[in-house]
């Protein structure tokens, strides 16, 4: 099995995504990261020019991956229904690639300051907007029951972003295990009543 050489910015971006998920950011030092990784304190500067910008990386580094996932989706000529299933599957798939950076991502975004707060929440709320486009596509296609479509979206996000306490490396549920539940669970609570 080969060896994965990380370098020292990807090593002291690890160390810090765990120690804000486990800590907090608040009560994370760039001396606990430091110490953390094994060098000085002073060396960390060399690689991020704060906590705030290991921060900024993480959440931004996040969203590009959310976004990059669904991508290809949105091009193809798949129904709503269809759309939302794969859509959902590549959320979880980001979330358990990096179970530390996710935690980070959905709670410590907030410590974000502006531009790069108002920058997030953008995006935040771009990426939605994919999702609401879904929905309403699927009340178009007459394959989703209209219901109010803030509400659906946030039962999806507020699912589907719990995931990184649900999945476990070894545990009994996979990342397409939990996809599959939550696709299954919304789906069915938007499908039409005859």
């Amino acid at each position: 099995m080969a060896e994965i050489i990380i370098d020292r910015k990807q090593q002291i971006q690890l160390v810090a995504q765990n120690l804000f998920r486990t800590k907090g950011y608040g009560a994370s030092s760039m001396r606990d990261i430091a110490k953390e990784v094994g060098i000085e304190a002073a060396s960390l500067y060399n690689h991020f020019s704060s906590k705030e910008d290991l921060l900024k990386e993480i959440c931004f580094g996040m969203a590009n991956h959310f976004f990059t996932s669904i991508e290809p989706i949105e091009k193809k000529k798949f129904s709503a229904k269809q759309k939302l299933e794969k859509m959902i599957e590549c959320h979880v798939a980001v979330i358990v690639s990096n179970i530390d950076a996710s935690s980070v991502f959905f709670h410590e975004w907030k410590h974000l300051k502006e531009p790069f707060l108002g920058e997030f929440k953008s995006l935040r709320n771009k990426y939605e907007k994919k999702f609401i486009q879904i929905i309403n596509e699927g009340f178009e296609q007459k394959l989703f029951r209209k219901v109010d479509v803030k509400i659906v979206s946030f039962t999806i996000f507020s699912a589907l972003n719990a995931t990184y306490d649900l999945y476990k490396p070894n545990g009994k549920l996979s990342a397409k295990d939990i996809s599959k539940n939550i696709s299954d669970i919304i789906i069915n609570g938007l499908k039409p009543t005859n």
